[in-house]
């Protein structure tokens, strides 16, 4: 019997994502593979079930009976993995950080199961990398949503009425999400800065075309991430940042390690100091948030400055967010099929590294 991959429409609030394209559902069958999807899997994402070429459909119930391997955007809920099969796999971002029931709902199951976000931070990973891609479309539209929001144009404008100055924006963190956001920036024609505490990004910022902001604070760390900064060093980046801030009008804040509390860089004081009319932007607010005031999903105003802590940014441009996860779910299970069957090598890094389960046992601590 060939290996069943299954996917089922999404459940979570505001999720239009689909773990399963039509594209790569073509590519699962081209290995032998069954692919069988929930009935409008992929309706939210733009992919109609007439687009899925040689995939089946079924209610939820028997795909989750059915599939020896779910792929998911999102954690299953504890109803799905209860009805999914006895020793079947899970690949997705299953969200394992402090989620001890969930590891537990795995083992009961006899489950296994992939977390993508675990995947190192490696040349081999890169096509795997769900973290990456889906915080490509987040810097993308985390600019957009600045641009909407702001009360003045981005680009300079000559116009009859005279020159309107172009808006002055600033990223803090210079990983994907801002990098995205940096290059998105420029092409709305704001005068735009990138800052991180890595030197390293510095000529990563300047190759957008934007200038890098030097606090004189240089922390790199390990895995593409920063290490955390000293007491010294953070009072000296907030004193530097506190006086930068004066001058800019849109703050994009996108600084966030996996499975940590966002690390606080505005304090409320800082934004006390800015413009009236400024806006900030915090990608960070399912984690915390950078800014001290933000609030997940929701908008603040403090002092004349509002605050927009958004969720989910990626399901907001849920067809592309789609194609590129799909694909990472793809590379990540390519190389486990064999003949059709799935064979996951655990002797592989990138396997070992994002199983927090195996069989039912846990494999993961957080």
């Amino acid at each position: 019997m060939p290996t069943t991959v299954g996917a089922l429409r999404e459940v979570a609030a505001g999720e239009r994502r689909v773990a399963i394209t039509p594209e790569v559902a073509k590519k699962l069958a081209g290995h032998g593979v069954r692919v069988l999807l929930e009935h409008g899997a992929g309706v939210a994402a733009g992919f109609p079930d007439r687009a899925y070429a040689g995939a089946e459909f079924a209610p939820a119930s028997q795909v989750l009976a059915q599939a020896d391997l779910l792929a998911c955007v999102l954690p299953p809920d504890e109803a799905a993995l209860a009805q999914l099969r006895e020793g079947a796999t899970v690949v997705g971002q299953l969200r394992p950080h402090g989620a001890a029931a969930r590891i537990v709902a795995l083992g009961k199951r006899k489950l296994t199961a992939f977390a993508l976000e675990l995947l190192p931070r490696t040349t081999r990973a890169q096509a795997m990398d769900v973290l990456s891609s889906q915080a490509a479309v987040a810097g993308y539209r985390a600019m957009l949503i600045a641009a909407e929001a702001c009360p003045k144009f981005f680009p300079m404008l000559t116009t009859a009425a005279g020159t309107i100055r172009p808006s002055r924006v600033l990223v803090i963190g210079a990983g994907v999400a801002g990098l995205q956001a940096i290059a998105t920036a420029r092409r709305l024609g704001a005068q735009t800065e990138g800052y991180d505490v890595r030197p390293e990004t510095r000529e990563q910022v300047q190759s957008l075309g934007a200038r890098f902001l030097d606090l004189g604070v240089s922390a790199a760390g390990s895995g593409g991430y920063a290490r955390e900064l000293s007491a010294q060093e953070r009072d000296a980046q907030q004193r530097a940042l506190a006086e930068h801030l004066k001058t800019v009008d849109v703050i994009v804040t996108t600084a966030a390690v996996p499975g940590r509390p966002a690390p606080k860089i505005l304090s409320a004081a800082m934004v006390e100091g800015m413009k009236p009319g400024a806006l900030i932007v915090d990608l960070a607010a399912e984690s915390g948030g950078n800014c001290e005031l933000t609030r997940p999903g929701e908008r603040v105003e403090h002092a004349g400055v509002v605050v927009l802590g958004p969720l989910n940014l990626p399901a907001g441009a849920p067809q592309h967010a789609s194609e590129m996860y799909a694909r990472n779910v793809y590379n990540f299970i390519e190389p486990m099929l064999k003949d059709g069957t799935l064979e996951p090598d655990f002797r592989d890094e990138l396997v070992e590294r994002t199983c927090v389960s195996r069989g039912g046992e846990p494999h993961f601590h957080s």
